[in-house]
């Protein structure tokens, strides 16, 4: 697999564990739960390890961006899935504008690694 491959899957891996580490924590109850607080703090350094392989071939502005994005997109998703947070259009309209920034980065991105 060629190094750029393997960057935007580091990325990739790494906001995946930002959702996993922000839902767990939301599970961890205030950290008040031992299983869910112990996985929301191993998510967060592994999602931090994969942010940094990320960052040794893509710029830090546009792998930190595309990170957030994924993270705060896919967390809001399952927090209207798991948690029945309110899913009217003005939200909705707005996590289709995090996902069109989260393309238009990648896609500026494409041939920077």
């Amino acid at each position: 697999m060629s190094p750029t491959t393997m960057t935007w899957i580091y990325l990739g891996v790494a906001g995946a564990l930002e959702v996993g580490w922000a839902i767990t924590m939301k599970y961890s109850q205030g950290f008040t739960r031992v299983g869910p607080t112990i996985a929301t703090y191993a998510m967060g350094l592994a999602s931090f390890y994969f942010l940094a392989l990320a960052t040794e071939r893509l710029p830090i502005g546009t792998a930190y961006a595309i990170w957030t994005g994924i993270g705060a997109a896919g967390t809001a998703i399952l927090g209207i899935v798991l948690f029945a947070e309110p899913r009217d259009w003005p939200r909705l309209a707005s996590l289709v504008l995090i996902v069109i920034g989260i393309a238009g980065l990648g896609l500026t991105a494409a041939g920077q690694p």
